[in-house]
Formats: structure tokens, sequence, C-alpha cells
């Protein structure tokens, strides 16, 4: 039984890293930004975590353009209010 579950739990893992990086991947299309600066700038406001990942339930349904297109907009309303938080520090 125990292997059952790391299985499982191993092949939603898998699903859930292949999500990121298609949602990656596919942003830094859209954008013409380089996969790697993109993954660091979403990484510095921890958007991978608190956006793909605990969003992947709902997000990995919709289209490839939906997920590029408010992974962009999430990225640029995040990077300004730690921008203005910054500020005003």
């Amino acid at each position: 039984m125990q292997q059952a579950t790391t299985h499982i739990s191993r092949s939603i893992d898998d699903k859930l890293m292949e999500f990121v990086v298609f949602a990656i991947e596919s942003a830094a299309q859209k954008t013409g930004i380089p996969a790697p600066v993109l993954y660091n700038r979403l990484e510095k406001v921890d958007l991978i975590t608190r956006y793909l990942i605990e969003g992947y339930d709902v997000l990995h349904t919709q289209s490839r353009e939906y997920i590029a297109d408010t992974l962009i907009e999430a990225l640029d309303n995040w990077e300004r209010y730690y921008k203005e938080k910054e500020k005003q520090s």
C-alpha cells in the first residue's frame, strides 16, 4: 500500500512540475522574455508557489493563452506592488 501512495504522490508532483514549466515557457514565449529571466522574476515575488502551484487545480484546466496572459498580468501587478512597498519603507 505504501508503494501505491508514493507512486500517486510522485505522479501528482511530476504533473505539477510539468504545468509550472509549461506556464513559464508559455509566458516567456508570449513576452519574448527568456524563460530563465522570467523564472527569476516570478521566484522573486513568490508567484510560482502562490499563483501557479496554489492555483493549479483551476489553472491547469485553462487554455495556454489564458495561463500566459494571467501569469504576465499577475507578475506585473505583484512587481508593481513590491516596488511601491519598497518606496514606502
